[in-house]
């Protein structure tokens, strides 16, 4: 067979994921950066994790094993790991040639990290041309905030998100996740993905993509945003703790030791009223409307806390709601969300393996593709682990300038 009829052959072979054959530099730490690209290596994308010196700061947080990290584990499964002084210009001499390869670049440092290593936009695009690089930052890339460093709960602040939380007139309150990282991972997936398909289609020319976890988390504002704006300000939506400010019923409502979320609107309200005992209120002005049962909350809140004390089992509350079509659902607690059968048939937790580690349990991807149904078996590198083998295969380094590079500072590699 002729080398044109391989070639062509060879193109013809489907792909082995999605995102086969994208390679990807990673330049992220922490959660947000590291949980895009942890979604591109369970897409099939190639991607090099590039840590600064000291490694990802992910790989101190808890739980640990023999000096691994859980958490580094979870967020960075499938990708080779190199580790380098990026102050060094070996070290970016090597990042340079690599982006010469790669279709991707991403990177999460507070903005003009980059450019103090030689890596910013300006100086990668020079490289090549038709790079889509990704920053993503806390607050974003310009702006009079864009030079501050953050995390989740900065951005939260900002954006208005924590200021909806917690009881009324009291502290806002501490999610104990981070939300905020994981969906600007996800929507910088999304933006990456939606460059690359540009690219696909013809067009020209690399993107500078700017996914900041304050425009992001503003985008959680379903309702709140278009209300005042709208209402001329006379409506300001604030945090309102167990029952939702402007919407009735819906919040969450006790019954024995156990707390259950109750939602009525629309058909469901009727459900509801034949449910408690109040078919009355269906023609009664002051319930007609949504506007209406939110003035006078109070009564239906009361009324449904009546009746969960007459049926005084949680249990059976929710069958009676879920038989009733009334839209619930008991509030779990990690643990048990983790036992839950219905998340074990879905897959909803995963269970990966690690050298060090063993097995672990950690969420598993969300995005779901018929033609691809089971995940693809990848583990998280060690610290520095890949340093030898991309400079050699990828960049024809010898072992001696390997050795040098490693003598004099510019690879660090660990056994976690």
């Amino acid at each position: 067979m002729s080398s044109t009829s391989a070639s062509k052959q060879a193109s013809k072979q489907p792909p082995k994921h999605l995102l086969d054959g994208i390679k990807v530099l990673d330049f992220s730490h922490y959660v947000a950066g590291p949980h895009c690209t942890r979604l591109m290596t369970e897409a099939g994308a190639e991607v090099i994790k590039v840590e600064a010196f000291a490694g990802d700061t992910a790989r101190m947080l808890p739980v640990h094993r023999e000096g691994r990290s859980g958490y580094f584990i979870q967020h960075n499964r499938g990708k080779k790991t190199m580790c380098m002084d990026l102050r060094k210009p070996e070290a970016q001499e090597i990042c340079h040639e690599l982006v010469k390869q790669a279709d991707v670049v991403v990177e999460n440092f507070t903005p003009g990290v980059m450019k103090k290593f030689n890596l910013d936009w300006d100086s990668l695009k020079a490289i090549n041309p038709n790079l889509i690089m990704c920053s993503i930052s806390c607050l974003g890339q310009e702006g009079e905030l864009s030079h501050l460093p953050g995390f989740d709960y900065i951005g939260q602040a900002y954006s208005g998100v924590l200021g909806m939380t917690g009881q009324q007139g009291g502290y806002p309150a501490l999610s104990g996740m981070a939300f905020g990282d994981v969906s600007t991972g996800a929507h910088a997936y999304g933006a990456i993905v939606t460059a690359l398909f540009h690219k696909l289609r013809g067009g020209e020319g690399g993107q500078h993509l700017d996914i900041s976890l304050l425009d992001c988390l503003f985008t959680y504002h379903e309702m709140n945003v278009q209300v005042i704006d709208a209402s001329d300000g006379e409506m300001k939506p604030e945090r309102s703790g167990h029952q939702h400010g402007m919407v009735a019923p819906l919040g969450l409502f006790k019954c024995q030791d156990r707390y259950l979320v109750i939602i009525a609107i629309g058909k469901q309200w009727e459900n509801l009223l034949k449910l408690i005992g109040r078919e009355e209120w269906s023609t009664d002005p002051r319930y007609r409307d949504l506007a209406g049962r939110a003035e006078n909350k109070q009564d239906i809140i009361d009324a449904i806390e009546h009746w969960l004390a007459s049926v005084g089992d949680a249990d059976e509350a929710i069958r009676l709601l879920e038989a009733g079509h009334v839209p619930c659902a008991p509030v779990l607690g990690v643990a048990e969300t983790m036992a839950h059968p219905h998340m074990i048939k879905r897959g909803t937790i995963q269970t990966v393996n690690d050298p060090i580690f063993g097995d672990l349990k950690i969420p598993a991807n969300p995005l779901r593709n018929s033609q691809f149904p089971e995940p693809l078996e990848l583990r998280a590198g060690l610290l520095g682990e890949h340093n030898r083998e991309i400079v050699k295969q990828r960049l024809g380094y010898s072992d001696e300038k390997i050795a040098d590079l490693e003598n004099s500072g510019v690879f660090n590699s660990k056994n976690i």
